[in-house]
Parts: C-alpha cells; sequence; structure tokens
C-alpha cells in the first residue's frame, strides 16, 4: 500500500510548521511512518557551492547522496511541476504510512487549512479540506479545530488513514 499524502496549508507565519512538528510526534507514537515535504515558493540551494556534492551536481551528476552516519541527503534533478506521487513513489518505499505536505495548496491533495480569521485567507477546493485550524469561529463543513489541538487533529489523521504497514517495517 502507498503512504497517503495530506497537505497543510495556509498563509505565511500561521502556524503550518509548528502544527506539522504537533502532528509527526502524534503520529510517531501511535506507529506511523511518516515523511515530510516542505514546498519552498521562493526556491532555495540545498547544497553548497564549493562542496563535493555541488561539485558532483555541477558536472552533471542527476542524483547525489551524501551519508553521513544514520542520515542520508539527497539532491536530484525533478521536474519543476512534479506531483506529489511522483515524488512518493521515486524516493519513498512502501514503509511509509504518511506524507505530510507543507504547501501545494492547488493541489487536488486531502487538506488541513490554517487561517487567522476567515476561510478567504487561503484559497482551495472546499471538497478537499478535511479539517480547519484556527483561533477565531468559522463557517464550515469541514471539522474545526484550536492550534492547540493537535492531539484531536492527530486522531482525525488516523481515523481517515489508518496505518497501512506493520509495526517494525
Amino acid at each position: 500500500m502507498t503512504a497517503s499524502i495530506i497537505s497543510i496549508v495556509g498563509p505565511s507565519g500561521v502556524g503550518k510548521t509548528t502544527l506539522i512538528e504537533g502532528l509527526i510526534g502524534q503520529l510517531v507514537r501511535n506507529g506511523y511512518r511518516v515523511a515530510t515535504v516542505k514546498h519552498a515558493h521562493h526556491g532555495c540551494d540545498f547544497d553548497v557551492e564549493g562542496k563535493d556534492t555541488w561539485r558532483h551536481k555541477e558536472a552533471g551528476a542527476h542524483t547525489v547522496i551524501a551519508v553521513s552516519g544514520a542520515r542520508l541527503a539527497l539532491f536530484a534533478d525533478i521536474d519543476a511541476g512534479i506531483r506529489m506521487e511522483a515524488l512518493r513513489d521515486r524516493f519513498l518505499d512502501s514503509s511509509y504510512d504518511l506524507i505530510l505536505v507543507e504547501g501545494f495548496k492547488s493541489a487536488d491533495y486531502p487538506k488541513i487549512v490554517l487561517v487567522r480569521d476567515h476561510l478567504g485567507e487561503v484559497v482551495v477546493s472546499p471538497e478537499n479540506v478535511i479539517a480547519v485550524v484556527t483561533r477565531q469561529p468559522v463557517v464550515t463543513n469541514a471539522q474545526t479545530f484550536h492550534p492547540t489541538e493537535v492531539e484531536a487533529i492527530s486522531q482525525l489523521i488516523q481515523e481517515r488513514y489508518p496505518r497501512s504497514s506493520s509495526p517494525g517495517s
């Protein structure tokens, strides 16, 4: 079974990263194997000019993997409009249960939307919204949560997207 993809969206500074950190902790404690993908809207350089991995990419390698102890960094060429399913299938094995994506608000993935005051802050298709996280009351058909209700949001995710892998896999 392949990992489910859930997109966490909202305006800058609303608490997306903090929510994702909390969800990762809750989900991992409950046996989930979680991957995350962060969409960098304005682009960024992940590799350092002059270092060996950068030099390998500059020489023409399509993919460079750096391994240090129990960690790995992968630098790979991808298509600019690559879909999350393609990233999942190319870079993650079948042992992952969930991919939490920060961003990609236009994609058709189930979404948890964070807002400050009203739903119009983030333009998304209402049918893809599984939860709204806000400090203010909003009118929506989706379940609403306060930002401090990380455990309840995690429970909703676990109910909708049960683990696909067996423990220890």
